[in-house]
């Protein structure tokens, strides 16, 4: 069970892993070896999270999901099968955690009195500053 926050917790069953060789440093083992873990989750069928998050979840990672809705995720930073998978559920924590809570929206406000008055004090005053780097005309 992948436990995200209390009210999303995943079974293990709904992903899918599959293994590859991976690339990069590791000699001739690199070459024998399925370690690089490559999980799909369809997320569109998931019974496991809520129409909200799974709204806000598609709308932010649409570039990582397939057509039919899969969740394709892939690592290979670890030589085992096993710290890849974790590796995995890992980043679709982070993912699931970033979409989990409503973002607050924010409430329009008008600048205050005092802000205004700073604002046109300090306009006065660069206007002031300017005006004495210019030379000086030619009637005095």
């Amino acid at each position: 069970m992948l436990s995200v926050t209390d009210k999303i917790q995943i079974p293990l069953s709904e992903f899918s892993f599959t293994f590859a060789r991976s690339g990069g440093p590791g000699g001739q083992n690199v070459n024998k070896v399925n370690s690089k873990a490559v999980m799909r989750w369809a997320i569109s069928s998931s019974p496991s999270i809520s129409d909200e998050v799974r709204a806000r979840f598609v709308s932010k990672y649409a570039s990582r999901l397939t057509l039919e809705g899969d969740l394709v995720l892939t690592s290979q930073r670890y030589r085992d099968q096993i710290g890849n998978i974790d590796d995995c559920l890992a980043k679709v924590t982070e993912m699931l955690l970033s979409v989990a809570h409503r973002p607050v929206v924010r409430k329009a406000t008008k600048p205050t009195l005092g802000s205004k008055i700073r604002r046109v004090e300090t306009k006065s005053q660069n206007s002031i500053k300017k005006q004495q780097r210019r030379r000086p005309s030619s009637d005095d």
